[in-house]
């Protein structure tokens, strides 16, 4: 099992940047492909990237493609928001699926999750 902490949300300006950390506990961490969702309120839960348990391929959502950038480490997974827009505004995720080494895009696939981390884009 392993438990997540997400950190870095707050409140930015359209076209500013944040950062989202993901500090993972407990079991292996490279063991587990990764991911980053979002949720906006009155709207499902949507992918926003995913990497795979090495690190060494990554995969957007077309929304966040070209501003958004997800890395790992040893126990820590991180997504770069660039070029933030109001539409990016909701509770930010991490979650961690032990099945696979190519993650997807579906929340149903994955089986730890973090708290959430409110991120607001103001226009």
């Amino acid at each position: 099992q392993v438990q997540l902490v997400e950190s870095g949300g707050g409140l930015v300006q359209a076209g500013g940047s944040l950062r989202l950390s993901c500090a993972a506990s407990g079991r292996t961490f490279s063991t587990y492909a990764m991911g980053w969702f979002r949720q906006a309120p009155g709207k499902e839960r949507e992918f926003v990237a995913a990497i795979t348990r090495s690190g060494g391929t990554a995969y957007y959502a077309d929304s966040v493609k070209g501003r958004f950038t997800i890395s790992r480490d040893k126990d820590t997974m991180s997504l770069q928001m660039n070029n933030l827009k109001p539409e990016d505004t909701a509770v930010y995720y991490c979650a961690a699926d032990r099945d696979r080494m190519i993650p997807t895009g579906l929340p149903r696939d994955y089986d730890y999750w973090g708290q959430g981390t409110q991120v607001t884009v103001s226009s």
